[in-house]
């Protein structure tokens, strides 16, 4: 017998300036059910959950509660009502301690003054029925990015949540976390209060959740429950196609031509005795877990960070690398794994972004800047890559996630390189996205420029790459060709730290 709704949103619908966000959107979802809530880009999704966290109006439609109907004019409304956000980037003062920022919204009073004690012992206890080994007195600064997320769900708790909304959120955090995190959810769970999971991953999906919603173009796509549902089934429903090769088909060969050749590289503390190869044309998969030095090595071979020992060599010649700008006039580039922090400049336009790395071929006479060759090079690339935006003028960070990786992409293209480095290219990507920006990688591979991908995706980086290399605690543990390679191996390597 099906469970009656905890919280059911009905005819739901929101209009913004040109553009219909949501149209008659229902959901539902049950005490102690994890429902999965999926969609590309765009398709709706925070602006569903922004409407049930009271930060929007819907234009019509009616949200439901315990079978009574609710109004939410605003965020307090919602948090009233047992209703709690937990966004993709964590919503705490990095300053104040755990316990403050748990009862930020009711920090106990001794008079006039801040009741200390009240305050640590009442976080003490929330903490200890979560079962979380957090101190209360530890500043929030000091913790990594899952403990952090520990306190965000503590903080929700503290307001008797009923449904908890969780947003992409393992996109910064490790493994090991997220095991850790999969284990609060399910006792969440036990207690009866409800979670609704958005997330990009479709493992993740199939773990933890017993049901899946999937919004496209603003509208119900479809869903049902996870265990009935095949991959194939949801990607359609995502992207309102059959994708039957999300990786598409290599293109050519690899050369036996020698690009790139890293001879027991080091940096101190960092990663060491670092030995491999690049072929002119090839995918060189990077695999490993969070904090490997993968991310680390590929900065420092970029110029980022300095060598402490090794050597580098470019077509066959011994190059020091001192900067970046010494790579980049060698035919480097590198898409970095955080495309806001490091990536894009948020408030340029993407003309501006995608032009930005280039800026001298545009100089004309006396070192101005062509606006018109500017924006033909831009165009050029927002048409090739299929990059949806209204035009070059937009600013970057009005586009979504898939999008605005398409820029940077087009950023470093614009440079010609002969060598892309991709630090998890398609992290909080949708699907739809992702198969374009695979298809870019393999088109680039078949016209000879040689890739190193860094990915955390098993799926991946076996899907996209010709030859793959596993890193544990900064060393090389593992190399396999595509055919030879399996998950289990990859794992093994990851894990262990030992070849296979």
């Amino acid at each position: 017998m099906e469970k009656a709704a905890l919280l059911k949103m009905t005819g739901i619908s929101k209009a913004f300036p040109g553009v219909k966000a949501l149209d008659n959107v229902d959901f539902s979802i049950s005490e102690g059910e994890v429902v999965g809530l999926l969609g590309e880009n765009g398709a709706g999704k925070s602006t569903l959950m922004k409407i049930l966290s009271g930060i929007y109006t819907p234009d019509a439609g009616d949200i439901w509660l315990e079978g009574k109907k609710i109004v939410l004019r605003g965020p307090k409304d919602s948090q009233r009502a047992g209703i709690s956000i937990i966004h993709q980037e964590l919503n705490l003062l990095p300053h104040l301690t755990v316990a403050e920022n748990i009862f930020i919204h009711s920090l106990p009073r001794k008079g006039f003054s801040l009741d200390k004690k009240r305050l640590f012992l009442d976080a003490e206890r929330l903490l200890g029925e979560l079962g979380f080994d957090i101190n209360p007195k530890a500043v929030i600064d000091d913790l990594t990015v899952g403990t952090q997320q520990m306190v965000e769900i503590a903080k929700a708790l503290s307001f008797q949540s009923k449904v908890i909304i969780m947003d992409e959120p393992t996109s910064a955090i490790t493994e090991q976390e997220t095991a850790k995190l999969f284990e609060i959810i399910r006792s969440l769970k036990e207690k009866g209060i409800a979670i609704i999971y958005i997330s990009h991953r479709m493992e993740e999906i199939y773990e933890i959740c017993d049901r899946v919603v999937v919004l496209r173009d603003g509208c119900n796509a479809g869903g049902g429950l996870s265990k009935e549902l095949k991959p194939d089934q949801i990607v359609s429903m995502l992207v309102g196609r059959e994708l039957t090769q999300i990786f598409p088909k290599r293109q050519g060969t690899v050369s036996q031509e020698v690009v790139l050749e890293i001879k027991n590289l080091g940096r101190k503390g960092v990663f060491e005795n670092i030995s491999f190869q690049l072929h002119k044309g090839e995918i060189l998969g990077f695999s490993g877990l969070m904090g490997s030095g993968r991310t680390e090595l590929m900065e420092t071979i970029f110029g980022v960070e300095p060598i402490s020992g090794g050597e580098i060599w470019i077509d066959g010649k011994q190059t020091k690398v001192r900067s970046t700008r010494d790579t980049i006039s060698q035919g480097f580039a590198l898409v970095p794994e955080d495309r806001r922090q490091h990536g894009m400049i948020g408030n340029f336009s993407v003309t501006h972004n995608i032009t930005l790395a280039t800026l001298k071929r545009f100089a004309g006479r006396f070192r101005k800047v062509s606006a018109r060759r500017e924006r033909e090079a831009a165009d050029r690339h927002i048409s090739e890559l299929r990059i949806k935006s209204p035009h070059g003028g937009t600013v970057i960070s009005n586009l979504s996630g898939g999008n605005q990786q398409k820029v940077i992409i087009a950023k470093w293209l614009e440079s010609k390189p002969r060598i892309l480095i991709l630090d998890e290219p398609t992290r909080g990507i949708d699907i739809g996205a992702k198969s374009e920006i695979y298809q870019i990688i393999q088109q680039l591979a078949s016209q000879g420029t040689s890739i190193i991908m860094i990915s955390s995706e098993l799926p991946e980086v076996i899907g996209m790459s010709d030859r793959i290399l596993v890193m544990a605690d900064g060393r090389i543990t593992g190399e396999f060709t595509r055919e030879e390679v399996t998950p289990e191996k990859i794992m093994l390597c990851a894990t262990k730290g030992g070849e296979v």
